[in-house]
């Protein structure tokens, strides 16, 4: 019988511990240099690794930052990192000083997976390039705009209807809600959307859910400090597996696009793509950005992107109906006082401040990212006082803004008055991040929060979400599930039409 993940880590750990204690006693970083960030003792080898809550490490960096302060210095593995935390800092760093923080750090699994192409973890001109790419075409198919709104509020009229099929039983709303909102991404990337039960779809679908757990496990952590240990863990195989999987598919369908291909009448992101490959491949420019490679890396970084974030969020707002029934009520009641039973629009929005700050608040409360991608030091800097060297890693932690005691009135609560004045009308708020900030902001914030709004108000213009008979509202669990992201245990809900 083989070894599981955890099994393996614990070996390995227990491993790399053996060799700890042949060597000197654990001893503070160099300190050659003052004005670098403070930070916690390390030891040989693991670092501050023996000190971190590995599936939760965000939690253990909030708890050093109580005692380092708002910028410290960790060590994991041989790995150093700077963490930044509080709104404020991370601020200064990712808006006010974006170039210098505007790079992304190579991390083995990811390098892995990328081979440093798309958009996600590229760098330097690679990555200006391939943003400007993708920020015009997403555009040019109607990102934030009329014509992806009517495809959104479709979808939202075919996934109400599927809703309705439940008849008020009770269901796990995450595979559909998944393939709802994915669908729109897919249109965008393909020129298409696919059946909520088609197996090529929920196999893709399956196969991202999958390696979005994996990739924020214990098991992929160790991997990234120690990549030579990598043979041992089953997780980085799976990874890989799935990701060549996904791969395979979307070269096979730039394929078939490629076949048909009429430079005068583009249809999708990919066509788009194609089409200006042509045109550098004519220009016979040396090292070109335009190739397969890329291609691949854009479309895998925006499907996974389209299939997880936008759609956990809506989890953890059907979550939070059912747990909060009194604020799902005065939506409701918002909802039939401005729009009635009208597909609600984008336009509504403005009408709908109550709407709106709930929105709001279960992306900040929901804390998607909460360790934020990281980011990479483009140059030395000195910031807040301490020096930090060109190509440092690091963390700028989102959890800490969205949860910062100094800028929400109840950081640790579910409250929608955050966003809502004396008056009860909307209000913004600055440290509300939680697509990131700066050079490498999400690229889709535009179309998430469109997405959002539609899907969010078109369901609960339809139906009341309750909790199964014989749960409570108060059995409902709202800690997160391990991942890259921060995702909503499994749980059914009862979608009663109204």
């Amino acid at each position: 019988m083989g070894l599981s993940g955890l099994d393996l880590i614990l070996i390995v750990l227990l491993f790399i511990l053996a060799i700890m204690f042949l060597l000197k006693r654990g001893s503070s970083r160099n300190n050659s240099c003052p004005n670098l960030p403070p930070g916690p003792r390390t030891i040989p080898i693991l670092g501050n690794l023996h000190m971190m809550d590995l599936k939760r490490p965000h939690k253990t960096m909030i708890e050093w930052s109580k005692e380092y302060g708002p910028v410290f210095r960790i060590k994991l593995g041989l790995q150093e990192m700077v963490v930044l935390t509080g709104y404020e800092t991370v601020k200064e760093a990712l808006v006010n000083q974006a170039d210098a923080f505007a790079d992304r750090p190579s991390i083995p699994i990811f390098e892995d997976i990328t081979k440093g192409f798309g958009l996600v973890f590229a760098h330097g001109e690679h990555w200006t390039v391939m943003r400007r790419f993708t920020l015009s075409t997403l555009r040019d198919y109607g990102m934030g705009k009329r014509t992806i709104e009517d495809k959104i509020t479709e979808e939202c009229s075919i996934l109400t209807k599927t809703m309705e099929t439940y008849a008020g039983k009770p269901f796990d709303i995450t595979r559909i809600l998944t393939a709802a909102v994915s669908n729109i991404t897919v249109s965008i990337l393909f020129g298409k959307r696919y059946e909520y039960e088609d197996a090529t779809f929920l196999q893709l679908l399956k196969i991202i859910k999958e390696n979005i757990q994996l990739l924020g496990s214990p098991a992929v952590l160790l991997y990234n400090l120690f990549p030579k240990l990598g043979f041992l863990l089953g997780a980085h195989k799976i990874i890989m597996k799935n990701q060549k999987e996904l791969h395979d598919f979307i070269q096979t369908t730039f394929i078939e696009y490629l076949q048909n291909l009429d430079e005068n009448d583009q249809r999708n992101f990919i066509e788009s793509f194609l089409v200006r490959q042509k045109q550098e491949t004519m220009k016979m420019t040396h090292g070109g950005y335009f190739h397969n490679g890329n291609l691949i890396g854009l479309v895998n970084d925006l499907f996974v992107a389209g299939a997880d974030t936008t759609a956990s969020t809506l989890r953890w707002a059907i979550l939070q109906m059912m747990k909060y029934p009194e604020i799902q009520s005065k939506i409701q009641a918002e909802i039939a006082r401005e729009i009635g039973d009208i597909q609600p629009r984008t336009e509504h929005r403005v009408k709908m401040p109550y709407t709106d700050a709930v929105i709001h608040e279960f992306q900040r409360f929901a804390d998607i990212a909460p360790s934020n991608m990281p980011r990479a030091t483009t140059m030395d800097i000195t910031f807040k006082g301490f020096f930090i060297p060109k190509g440092t890693h690091i963390i700028p932690l989102l959890t800490s803004v969205l949860r910062d005691e100094s800028q929400w009135e109840k950081p640790h609560e579910f409250y929608p008055e955050h966003f809502l004045d004396s008056e009860g009308k909307f209000v913004k708020r600055d440290a509300f991040m939680p697509f990131s900030a700066g050079r490498r902001v999400c690229a889709g914030e535009k179309l998430a929060k469109m997405e959002l709004f539609l899907f969010f108000t078109s369901l609960l213009q339809k139906f009341t979400f309750q909790p199964p008979p014989g749960t409570s509202k108060d059995d409902l669990d709202l800690t997160p599930v391990v991942g890259l992201t921060s995702i909503p245990k499994p749980y059914k809900t009862c979608a009663v039409l109204r």
